[in-house]
């Protein structure tokens, strides 16, 4: 157990770690991607939802 916690150690430092610039230039891609599939499947989901309105009998 200890041996495996010190390899996990040993590879942790040899990960390359984004500098700040990076990782907020990130964030906000992420961000604004989960925004606009948020809302691209909203409008999708509107308009369907509309469409089963105008079928009659319901």
């Amino acid at each position: 157990m200890f041996k495996f916690f010190s390899n996990v150690s040993s590879e942790m430092k040899k990960v390359s770690w984004p500098k700040r610039k990076e990782l907020t230039r990130y964030t906000i891609t992420v961000i604004s991607t989960v925004i606009f599939v948020a809302l691209f499947f909203t409008v999708i989901d509107l308009g369907i939802s509309e469409l089963i309105r105008l079928i009659p009998g319901r």
